[in-house]
């Protein structure tokens, strides 16, 4: 499993005094008002930034990070990811994952046979979609209790209930 998880992508600067403008890769934005540090890859190593201030907006998050105060260092970060240590990530509810835990997972069906890899998440607002490339195409598996009967995140192991026409 990953060490740090991404929260966030920097699209923009915001203002002139060094914020940024965050994507976040939460469904929860209020998740971000209880950061006190954050990493961002730089020259492909991750660095601890903390947390001055942040503002919910719209559907971005402007974040003030200690150390960057003008519109021009804010800017080198643009695109970044911004990534939170595992440990201090929030405590996610029973039967809910990181999608990136996910990633990679091999999925099987109910009577062991291997379907494929989970490669992508779709979050479509009913319900997330598992994207499962195969040897030979893609199943679009439907993340519902009724479909998936076991997720095995130590193994890296999904296993379905396969529904009527689906492969």
């Amino acid at each position: 499993m990953l060490e740090y998880l991404s929260i966030g992508q920097i699209i923009n600067t915001h203002g002139l005094r060094g914020e940024v403008k965050v994507y976040p890769l939460t469904d929860d934005m209020s998740r971000f008002e209880k950061l006190e540090e954050v990493y961002i890859a730089e020259n492909n190593e991750l660095v601890k930034h903390e947390v001055e201030r942040i503002k919910l907006l719209k559907s971005t998050v402007a974040v003030k990070l200690k150390g960057i105060d003008s519109e021009e260092a804010a800017n080198k970060l643009r695109n970044s990811y911004i990534k939170v240590d595992r440990k201090s990530a929030v405590k996610l509810p029973k039967d809910t994952y990181f999608i990136c835990d996910l990633i990679d997972s091999e999925v099987y069906d109910e009577k062991g046979r291997l379907l494929g890899t989970v490669k992508d998440v779709l979050q479509t607002g009913s319900n997330d979609v598992y994207v499962v490339q195969s040897a030979d195409m893609e199943i679009l598996i439907p993340a519902l209790k009724d479909v998936v009967k076991v997720i095995d995140l130590e193994n890296q192991k999904i296993i379905i209930e396969t529904p009527e026409g689906l492969i």
